[in-house]
């Protein structure tokens, strides 16, 4: 048996399934290939029946199709601003910050300052 691969990019098996797919493989086949290569919680056989699907009404691209939303509040006028304040204060806690930065959300502000 196979090694199996961690981590794949959701791209990547999207892409395994296009050519398993083109190969003339079920979708069944093609889960069950996922798994045997990538382990078995790579992706439900539902979701696999559904990006099969996808694939036979035409669709080529494997990338995630843009959509409409709550844009990001994260920009780069913001980290920076938020930069200098962590220069300025040095020993800061985030609720510190949040007291010079109040439009800003404790979690926005938590995650720009880990870098998550």
């Amino acid at each position: 048996m196979c090694a199996a691969i961690e981590n794949p990019s959701k791209w990547e098996v999207r892409g395994v399934i296009r050519f398993l797919w083109a190969k003339k493989l079920s979708a069944a086949d093609i889960h069950r290939e996922l798994c045997a290569v990538y382990g078995p919680n790579i992706m439900s056989e539902g979701v696999v029946r559904q990006w099969v699907r996808v694939f036979k009404d035409g669709r080529t691209n494997i990338h995630d199709e843009s959509r409409s939303g709550r844009p990001s509040v994260v920009s780069a006028d913001l980290t920076k601003e938020i930069n200098e304040k962590i220069h300025l204060l040095r020993n800061f806690t985030i609720s510190q910050l949040l007291e010079h930065l109040p439009n800003i959300s404790r979690t926005v502000l938590y995650e720009t300052v880990t870098g998550k």
